[in-house]
């Protein structure tokens, strides 16, 4: 896996699809997290935390992670696509080491599903303030 790669989870995939998720602003309260170790598994896990996730913890990080801000849902009939788009999230103060993944799910969710994570690298936290740049066609792309 690359710095960066991105995986949805199977259970969001199904979900949505029963109409589970409410990603538009307004919605579900998203939530994410940073995790210091981390073995997903897009089959088989659900719900936050994961069982082999290992969260964060340090100077400038809250138990649970950052409230997701600026939720957008658009149809993109130009480039036939649906698009879940939020603002980029950024830790301020954050020294928590090198984090290997970012985990976003549903907090607002009675299950606290999970949605998306990233493989986060080798970019370490140091003290500044750490950015998650989502890409610019969104967090989530459906075509």
């Amino acid at each position: 896996m690359a710095e960066g790669d991105g995986y949805i989870y199977n259970n969001f995939k199904e979900q949505v699809m029963e109409g589970e998720f409410n990603l538009a602003s307004g919605g579900d309260a998203l939530n994410l997290a940073l995790a210091s170790a981390y073995t997903p598994d897009i089959d088989a896990h659900i719900a936050w935390p994961p069982a082999t996730l290992v969260e964060e913890a340090g100077a400038g990080y809250v138990a649970g992670g950052e409230v997701l801000a600026g939720q957008d849902v658009t149809q993109d009939d130009a480039n036939d696509r649906g698009v879940f788009d939020a603002t980029d999230v950024t830790w301020t103060g954050l020294d928590v080491g090198t984090p290997s993944h970012a985990v976003l799910y549903d907090e607002g969710h009675a299950s606290d599903l999970l949605i998306c994570y990233w493989e986060l690298g080798t970019t370490p936290s140091n003290g500044g303030d750490y950015t998650l740049q989502f890409h610019a066609n969104g967090i989530i792309t459906l075509t």
